[in-house]
């Protein structure tokens, strides 16, 4: 599947979910599913579902993955009722589990894979690929998944350095690192040079 950013093009077991007219805070929720109202998932589920895949497709870049990773992600966080206690935002609380499925799933799929279907998942040079997005695509494979990531977080997500370490649980000092190298990177980089010369 091309250049997935929501979720809206991948069915769900070829359904949808349905709206939800709940406008309980995601601290009501958590309260709620912790006296056992089973519905209060369906709505966080519903909630932060599209975020969840949307982080999935960014981190693995595949299909299935990103749809397994959506199953995880809240298959793990249903494990935490009820005694669940949520201290910081939902994506906040969210963000290592998918990031560590996404990461497990990689692994997962590079071992399972041959090498000639390892072959045709490699993005195309980008001299050859039309497609503006697919070359950005192919520029950011270029760069390692912490940098990538961090790039992402900051330039797509819009987070600061602050959140981005919060989220990443690791030093400020390291996001500010990673986020230096990763731009050094792209500056160096041919393939960005040309993008940003068309």
């Amino acid at each position: 599947m091309e250049g997935i950013e929501s979720s809206s093009s991948i069915r769900l077991s070829g359904q949808c979910m349905p709206e939800t007219t709940d406008q309980r805070s995601d601290l009501e929720l958590v309260t709620a599913l912790n006296s056992g109202e089973s519905t209060a998932f369906d709505v966080l589920y519903h909630r932060y579902s599209d975020w969840v895949l949307k982080m999935a497709w960014r981190l693995t870049r595949h299909e299935d993955d990103s749809l397994d990773v959506l199953q995880e992600t809240f298959a793990y966080l249903a494990g935490k009722f009820p005694g669940f206690e949520l201290t910081a935002s939902m994506t906040t609380f969210l963000y290592p589990a998918v990031r560590n499925l996404a990461i497990a799933s990689g692994r997962k799929r590079r071992r399972s894979i041959g090498g000639s279907e390892m072959l045709e998942e490699l993005p195309q040079d980008s001299a050859s690929a039309p497609n503006t997005g697919e070359d950005i695509a192919a520029v950011l494979s270029s760069l390692t998944d912490d940098h990538r990531e961090i790039l992402l977080l900051r330039f797509v997500d819009g987070l600061n350095q602050s959140e981005i370490a919060k989220r990443l649980d690791v030093p400020v000092g390291t996001v500010k690192s990673r986020l230096h190298h990763a731009v050094r990177i792209l500056r160096e980089s041919p393939a960005a040079k040309n993008l940003l010369q068309e």
